[in-house]
């Protein structure tokens, strides 16, 4: 019964209640295309998640926002498709995801290491290097064309709920494909972070860094951990995003597309990741569709960074963050 108190489910049921009534509002009594529109949205909120799901990874081990992700979710796609080309796709999957495992570690090595204890403003402009590296790195080694990938997800639109509405509705079963796989992620990681003792260290490093050596904690393997299990979900997100948008230089820009969700969500929750992908989500498909007329369009662009801005005047933490209080 708490769960269901919380402010993000909240908000979430609040934000649902808006879509059933704001089409009928406006006019749009036809109940199968508001659906259709609300569907879209959360399973493209899905997507939005699995790349935020690895910022809060970086933020709950290292307290620093991870700048890199999206060149993460770059790299790993690039590798994927290239490999996929000399070897069977369940193997090039495997060694795609070596080459994450071993690219944490020398991150870890190279950057992290030697900067232990220092500001996270520090922290921060290291991921950014990161970044430029990865972007840069993986376009000289792979090259910078548009590749396709195909890893058999189904590409057709399909029509359920005939049955129950005239002309059914129109599902997108590339979206609900990617939705169920980030659900099991998401799933696997809670249970990692909650139920493990790697993920509670990893809890008690995000926190303090000397304190956490002090107790025993080793930080550089927990680091290379974090890292590597943000480089499974980069490459779970480049396989998603690369199948629906093609593998290009553009696929690193989507990890600004999460960064108004995991400000929404809380920058260490990774239910708060979730259900802040949905509410941007659904939130974009609905002001587009319903609002976006009325302004000349453009509101999906938008959207998730102006309802981000109105978080961080209000409650900077995150519907799901921890709330930090400050002693004077």
């Amino acid at each position: 019964m708490e769960a269901l108190r919380r402010p993000g489910t909240i908000a979430f049921f609040a934000l649902l209640a808006v879509a059933a009534v704001l089409p009928m509002a406006l006019g749009q009594t036809k109940f199968p295309q508001w659906l259709e529109v609300a569907i879209g949205g959360l399973l493209t909120g899905v997507l939005y998640s699995l790349v935020a799901l690895g910022l809060v990874l970086i933020f709950k081990a290292s307290g620093v926002f991870n700048f890199a992700q999206g060149a993460m979710v770059l790299f790993a796609a690039l590798t994927l498709v290239r490999l996929a080309e000399k070897m069977p796709l369940a193997l090039a999957i495997l060694a795609t995801l070596l080459v994450m495992v071993a690219m944490a570690w020398l991150i870890e090595r190279l950057v992290l290491r030697p900067l232990v204890n220092q500001e996270g403003i520090v922290l921060f402009m290291a991921t950014l290097g990161v970044a430029y590296f990865l972007d840069g790195f993986g376009q000289a080694v792979w090259g910078s064309d548009i590749y396709t990938l195909h890893v058999g997800m189904p590409k057709e639109p399909k029509i359920i709920l005939e049955g129950t509405f005239e002309g059914g509705v129109l599902v997108d079963m590339e979206d609900l494909v990617a939705a169920i796989i980030a659900a099991a992620l998401v799933a696997a990681l809670t249970l990692f972070f909650q139920k493990t003792g790697t993920g509670r260290a990893l809890r008690a490093v995000a926190d303090d860094h000397q304190a956490a050596q002090s107790i025993g904690i080793p930080l550089n393997r927990i680091w290379v951990i974090v890292w590597s299990v943000a480089g499974l979900v980069a490459l779970v997100a480049g396989i998603v995003w690369g199948s629906k948008l093609g593998v290009q230089f553009s696929l690193s820009q989507v990890a600004l597309k999460a960064l108004p969700v995991v400000i929404l969500g809380g920058f260490t929750s990774i239910p708060g990741a979730i259900v802040g992908g949905l509410l941007i989500g659904l939130g974009e498909k609905l002001s587009e569709v319903y609002i976006g007329p009325f302004f000349g369009g453009g509101i999906e662009a938008w959207f998730g960074y102006v309802l981000a801005l109105a978080f961080l005047l209000f409650r900077p933490e995150g519907l799901f963050g921890e709330k930090i209080i400050d002693r004077v």
